[in-house]
């Protein structure tokens, strides 16, 4: 049932359409052909693993502590199907998006729950929610908000609220249990209605392939300790495929795969960058919706270096 949350959702049976994006019909075409997908880079790097780059690894002082009896909570909400009155189209591909969200998440060890089509006030009541749990036993915070959006805005099932209106109830002086531990919000919407045509450059790609929590005796910022990993960059639309699911959530999830009990989340998320930006390209029939780019972009106010291992 709908705002129910599930263990997992059912993959869609959407078929392998053109791309699309998370924005308001009116400012979104219809993109006939493929998203293309470059082959990925198999080249394998050697680790620095001198003295200095081993410290910067072990040290605990600048790592959030990451072993407390669970690794934490983490909730996804789903909005694919849109009241008519909002003008905004059923997003296919979404439901992709969760499932492998899902089991990447799943296999770092947080709890994932997963709420479809939820209105504004079921999404705020949720996350109130969420904040006036205890999460003394957690390690850290996630959600992840797939849906439509326009800067700062993302879309209820029944129209558009601020994205800070959610994201502030997990501020230190209002989910107490939460404080010094990092909390992560991954969101995929479009947040405006400008393209990225693109630039060619001499500089890329080699070939085509793609210790202890908070010290209550130090006053720490309100906002301290947040990541917001957007889809896109201000004033841009988002990116995805019905088929496929969003360019920033199918790469995400690779690296996530990949080197998420590895690598440090700024590490992981730069590599995101890199793939959204150098494996993806819409395409169209119409060539004003042709060769388009997308490029996430974080924004982090973490104290320390965090770890998922």
């Amino acid at each position: 049932m709908a705002g129910e949350p599930t263990e997992r959702p059912e993959l869609g049976d959407e078929g392998e359409e053109g791309d699309e994006t998370d924005a308001k019909p009116d400012r979104r075409g219809r993109f006939l052909l493929f998203g293309s997908k470059k082959n990925k880079d198999g080249q394998t790097r050697e680790q620095d693993y001198s003295s200095e780059s081993h410290y910067r690894i072990v040290s605990p002082t600048f790592q959030y502590k990451m072993s407390h009896q669970r690794v934490g909570k983490c909730i996804i909400i789903n909005n694919k199907n849109f009241d008519e009155k909002t003008g905004m189209n059923v997003r296919n591909g979404t439901d992709r998006d969760a499932g492998e969200l899902f089991k990447c998440f799943k296999s770092l060890g947080f709890d994932v729950c997963i709420y479809n089509d939820q209105t504004c006030e079921k999404m705020e009541r949720l996350l109130r929610e969420a904040s006036e749990e205890d999460h003394s036993d957690s390690s850290c915070f996630a959600c992840i908000l797939l849906s439509h959006g326009e800067e700062g805005m993302i879309y209820g099932t029944d129209g558009a609220m601020p994205i800070k209106t959610m994201t502030s109830l997990f501020r230190g002086d209002m989910c107490k249990s939460l404080v010094g531990k990092p909390k992560l919000f991954f969101i995929q919407a479009c947040r405006g209605s400008e393209f990225d045509d693109g630039i060619q450059t001499d500089s890329g790609p080699p070939n085509d392939t793609l210790e202890t929590d908070a010290n209550p005796r130090h006053k720490i910022p309100v906002e301290a300790d947040f990541l917001f990993a957007y889809s896109t960059v201000p004033g841009y639309y988002s990116w995805r495929n019905p088929g496929r699911g969003s360019w920033f959530v199918q790469a995400l999830c690779n690296v996530l795969n990949e080197f998420g009990k590895q690598l440090e989340i700024m590490q992981i998320l730069t590599r995101v960058n890199y793939m959204v930006a150098t494996s993806f390209e819409s395409w169209s029939e119409d060539p004003r919706f042709s060769e388009k780019k997308q490029i996430p972009c974080v924004v982090s106010m973490l104290t320390k270096e965090l770890y998922f291992n």
